[in-house]
């Protein structure tokens, strides 16, 4: 069967073909990552043969997976084991009949159609192995591990990541009043502001029930506190719709800001940064409160010096 007369064929069974005239252009179009994902090859080529295109193929880690039928005069065993080991998943046996072609092609698209689903239930569970169910936001493993590294870049490049631990004002009092669905739609509105408050490079993370953990990358420091004080307005300047009715809602936040304290632990730094945000709350919410470092055994009205504990 002529390459013309092939691809009529394959145009009539449905088939979108996209025909080229030696094997190191198969070779191109099937490793762009918006290549073809089932392909015929004939094992005889100009410039590159059909078990060279597959071995090229196969080095492509990095796009789906391509399904590859090769066509060849070739009949011996040692020969069908070459091609296959080369990387093809089929071939056929030239000359060929049409209809055979057709339904190897389908088995072709079956075995992509089970690919393209456990590639997706994969993604499915890494999506839930690091993401909060309710929002969807970083859970706390994930931002933890973010912030240790968003930390050590900072270190490494001399510039500072500001962190907020942000608090919702009251919550216990909406879940108890209007009960936990009404509960979960403010999260998830505070969620959507929180995150048209920050860049794309910045990290939210849902940290517990309520607190919400940021990390601002290379934010800097003479800008930390305006940032943090857009933050906390995202979510109290307007109320939360809820099927309750709108809710006013506000939050609390502790600001710490990495080029303040050195190469400190991360835990060391989440603790002061907790305690900042437990003089939000003693200052009567609604407000951000600084980490700062102690310079002498007084601690400055504006300072934070030991962690505490939130009521």
């Amino acid at each position: 069967m002529s390459l013309r007369l092939l691809e009529k064929t394959l145009q009539r069974a449905g088939y979108e073909v996209t025909a080229v005239e030696n094997g190191a252009l198969a070779r191109e179009a099937l490793c762009r990552t918006d290549g073809p994902r089932l392909a015929l090859l004939d094992w005889e080529m100009p410039e590159l043969d059909g078990p060279g295109v597959c071995r090229e193929v196969r080095k492509k880690s990095d796009r789906s997976y391509v399904y590859i039928i090769l066509l060849t005069s070739k009949e011996s065993k040692g020969d069908i084991v070459h091609g296959l080991e080369s990387g093809a998943d089929d071939y056929l046996t030239k000359p060929f009949d049409a209809e055979e072609l057709k339904a190897r092609l389908r088995t072709g698209i079956r075995i992509l159609q089970l690919e393209d689903k456990l590639v997706e239930a994969r993604e499915e569970m890494r999506f839930k192995a690091t993401h909060d169910p309710l929002t969807s936001l970083w859970n706390r493993g994930v931002i933890m591990d973010l912030l240790g590294r968003e930390l050590a870049r900072s270190q490494r490049g001399h510039s500072s990541t500001s962190i907020l631990l942000c608090d919702l004002d009251h919550f216990k009092s909406v879940n108890d009043t209007y009960g936990h669905t009404v509960g979960d739609e403010v999260l998830r509105e505070a969620t959507r502001r929180l995150l048209g408050s920050v860049r794309s490079y910045d990290y939210v993370g849902r940290y517990g029930g309520e607190e919400f953990l940021l990390i601002l990358s290379n934010c800097d420091p003479n800008f930390g506190l305006a940032r943090a004080e857009a933050i906390r307005e995202a979510i109290s300047n307007r109320p939360v719709q809820t099927a309750c009715g709108p809710l006013a809602v506000t939050m609390s936040v502790g600001l710490l800001q990495s080029v303040n304290w050195g190469h400190k632990p991360v835990e060391e730094l989440l603790n002061q940064v907790d305690a900042a945000l437990y003089a939000a709350k003693a200052a009567g919410r609604n407000c951000v409160k600084i980490a700062e470092p102690l310079v002498s055994n007084r601690v400055s009205p504006g300072q934070v010096a030991e962690p505490a504990r939130r009521a």
